[in-house]
């Protein structure tokens, strides 16, 4: 079954002076099936992040329907989102005044949104999230004295102590260095694993999203250009075409999935 649930969504920002033309998504229809891991690919301005605001209910769809467990998305309650999904954005604001303890508890407040304090099981599940993505020894720093890469995981902490079913990402790992895009990775594919939790990444990062993803969802130009295995999407033709670069597309070293690098001109 599937757990999100797009049919000819259609979608449109209003015309902006500078914008040559406005950005307009095509009727666009796919499903995320539940414990599954969805990557979206594609170029700037591509709709990627317009895809976001509408699972989420941000904006709301011009025509077509999202449906949520099987429920359109316009009759979920609130707080019934809020405790499905959970978003980890590619920007945190730097002078958002609180510890990194605290904005991870503030994952649970959807849980009792009436409730004025956190409970045993609240900071136990906070401290359970904090150890995963690496964060506790941070827990009583103010969110302004941490590095980018500091910052993105005690976001990731606040979703994973939401508890959702779906878990939505937007370039997880844009601030990590090698260690913690690994690390991210590792944790990524054991909570899809393990907790049988919904996973829609979206990345720039191909190869990344081609490792840990079950299907890709390639767009351009706010449509859906290709969906399907790693395998079938990532071909060089159509990396070529939506890109407008040269890609090379070969298996990695091991030999089940496949790597894409770019084929950079020849020093003169």
């Amino acid at each position: 079954m599937n757990l999100i649930e797009l049919s000819g969504v259609e979608f449109a920002y209003p015309a902006a002076p500078r914008r040559a033309r406005p950005f307009r998504l095509a009727p666009l229809s796919f499903g995320v099936a539940a414990g599954e891991i969805v990557g979206v690919i594609g170029p700037n301005s591509a709709g990627k992040t317009t895809l976001i605001r509408l699972l989420t209910g941000i904006v709301r769809p011009a025509r077509g329907e999202i449906r949520l467990d099987g429920r359109p998305l316009d009759a979920v309650d609130t707080w019934d989102l809020a405790r499905t999904v959970a978003v980890v954005p590619q920007e945190t604001p730097p002078a958002f005044p609180f510890t990194v303890e605290q904005l991870v508890l503030m994952g649970r407040y959807p849980h009792a949104p009436d409730r004025y304090f956190e409970s045993a099981d609240d900071r136990a599940l906070a401290q359970e999230a904090m150890a995963a993505t690496g964060v506790r020894d941070l827990a009583a720093a103010p969110l302004g004295s941490l590095s980018g890469g500091e910052r993105q995981r005690a976001v990731l902490a606040r979703a994973l102590a939401q508890r959702p079913r779906l878990l939505v990402l937007d370039e997880p790992t844009a601030h990590l260095d090698l260690r913690y895009q690994v690390e991210c990775a590792t944790l990524l594919r054991s909570l899809n694993r393990e907790l049988g939790m919904t996973i829609l990444l979206v990345s720039h990062d191909l190869n990344l999203a081609a490792e840990l993803s079950d299907r890709l969802l390639l767009m351009a130009e706010g449509r859906l250009v290709r969906i399907g295995v790693p395998e079938d999407v990532l071909d060089e033709a159509t990396l070529e075409a939506v890109y407008g670069c040269r890609v090379t597309v070969a298996k990695n070293q091991t030999g089940d999935r496949v790597h894409v690098e770019i084929a950079w001109p020849e020093r003169r």
